[in-house]
């Protein structure tokens, strides 16, 4: 989704993204509407006090210092793992290709594995014997037609499909730091695939998994595959949030029916009513991605959102004139960018400008669909 040129950033560069992307108030979608405006993220970090001060905030985001930065790229050096920029060739194409594609990833350690075709496999963490069963055979035969078995390295489904394609090639996307075990008892697991496979993560190391960042990972997962695949889900669970989002990124959704007194399986059955894939072998999803199933959602580089390109205002008083009217139009509900642009009768570049300094100011949230929300 960036619109920067693809090239491979020098250290201060990086240490650059780093601070900018860990700047309170600064997600994916920001960090690249800041890189297109401004050309840098060492110009952007030096424009966001003034850009917050006129979204309403008196004191200045809390942007990281570039010795903690350092220090950190240095311990993961160390460790084996790299930090790979959104900008640069290895960065994965079908992640690139999403809205809020990660503005950075922490990896280690095969990378060569964002080459090949990948298909996530989720579902339950309390899942049941046969579908314990179900997911390794679907992850090895998966494995066998050559494609990179995706996942989230948690207990049940997840640990099942891992270990059913370690040998053939796994990515497992955690929550937390790349350094973090988590569950523990994966600890070996884990381990086995950093030196076989490769782990992704976009949060510091060291970081504890916490609740918000499951679904941020979860992104990751389906941004990364061709397809994803439910395996036992109950109603309203975490690994539906994965499908919803696999559907969002116009990726494939497959399901594997299960019984309707089985509360696991409401979620996936649930899938197949709305029109995910019934599947019951791997045959069932090579069958709709093709063995090249990759090809279907690599990134063209260029911008998924195409308003991140648009010329900035040409005067600070063109959005001052217009920033009542936006605020006036805003509320907790979510609305779409087009429709302020449309209903409040002011350019694209204004709206865009005045969501920056919102939300830079802490007063804005952004949402799935290019839906933005007030703070409430």
């Amino acid at each position: 989704m960036s619109v920067i040129q693809r090239r491979v950033l020098s250290d201060e560069e990086r240490i650059d993204w780093l601070r900018l992307r860990r700047t309170p108030q600064i997600g994916s979608v920001t960090f690249f509407a800041l890189i297109s405006r401004f050309g840098s993220a060492g110009k952007a970090i030096d424009e966001l006090p003034r850009l917050a001060a006129r979204g309403g905030r008196a004191d200045p985001s809390a942007i990281p210092a570039p010795g903690a930065i350092r220090k950190e790229l240095d311990q993961a050096a160390r460790l084996g793992v790299r930090y790979i920029a959104a900008c640069e060739p290895d960065y994965p194409e079908a992640l690139a290709a999403i809205d809020d594609a990660p503005a950075v990833i922490a990896v280690g350690k095969t990378v060569s594995l964002f080459t090949r075709p990948m298909v996530a496999i989720v579902g339950a963490r309390n899942a049941s014997l046969n579908g314990r069963r179900i997911a390794a055979q679907l992850a090895g035969e998966l494995s066998e037609a050559g494609f990179v078995v995706v996942s989230g390295l948690a207990r049940g489904i997840d640990t099942e499909a891992h270990k059913a394609a370690l040998s053939g090639g796994t990515i497992a996307v955690v929550a937390g730091g790349i350094d973090v075990v988590y569950p523990p008892e994966n600890a070996a697991l884990q381990s086995h695939i950093f030196e076989q496979g490769c782990i992704v993560s976009e949060v510091p190391l060291g970081a504890e998994p916490k609740a918000k960042h499951f679904p941020r990972r979860n992104r990751i997962i389906s941004g990364l595959s061709a397809g994803v695949v439910v395996v036992e889900a109950a109603r309203n669970s975490g690994t539906l949030i994965t499908a919803r989002m696999a559907v969002e990124q116009n990726r494939e959704v497959f399901a594997v029916p299960g019984s309707p007194l089985d509360p696991r399986s409401q979620g996936a059955n649930g899938l197949i009513r709305d029109g995910a894939t019934l599947t019951e072998t791997a045959d069932d999803i090579v069958r709709v991605l093709g063995p090249g199933g990759l090809n279907r959602v690599a990134a063209s580089r260029t911008p998924a959102l195409p308003y991140l390109s648009a010329t900035p205002p040409t005067s600070e008083t063109e959005v001052d004139d217009a920033r009542r009217v936006i605020l006036e139009a805003l509320s907790p509900v979510p609305v779409a960018v087009d429709e302020l642009v449309r209903d409040c009768q002011v350019s694209l570049p204004v709206v865009l400008t005045i969501l920056l300094e919102l939300e830079l100011a802490g007063r804005l949230e952004r949402q799935s669909g290019q839906r933005v929300s007030l703070v409430s």
